[in-house]
């Protein structure tokens, strides 16, 4: 009974941070200005890039029973890949905009 509440303590603080993280993205995205968004998506390539190594080890270090971690972990580097891929299409293109035709 100790372990099952030792567990659940652990996930809800992790479900915590995620919450927080979330509001605090929403929150500091939310007051950029819209010239300012691509620059930015460029930077956060990066960090989803950390993301999703981030999210490798987690799979790979959990458990095959703890299923809350493989799919948070999964979701992780799926979002992550999606974010990287559409990040790397927008500044393409924003580059394209300033060559010479």
């Amino acid at each position: 009974m100790n372990l099952i509440i030792e567990i659940l303590t652990h996930h809800l603080t992790i479900l915590f941070a995620l919450i927080m993280a979330i509001f605090l993205g929403f929150e500091l995205i939310s007051k950029v200005p819209t010239v300012l968004h691509t620059p930015l998506m460029s930077g956060a390539n990066a960090i989803s890039g950390v993301v999703i190594i981030g999210a490798i080890m987690l799979v790979r270090s959990s458990d095959s029973e703890d299923y809350v971690s493989l799919a948070l972990g999964s979701l992780a580097i799926l979002l992550g890949t999606i974010n990287v891929v559409g990040g790397h299409a927008v500044t393409n293109r924003m580059l394209q905009m300033f060559r010479k035709k």
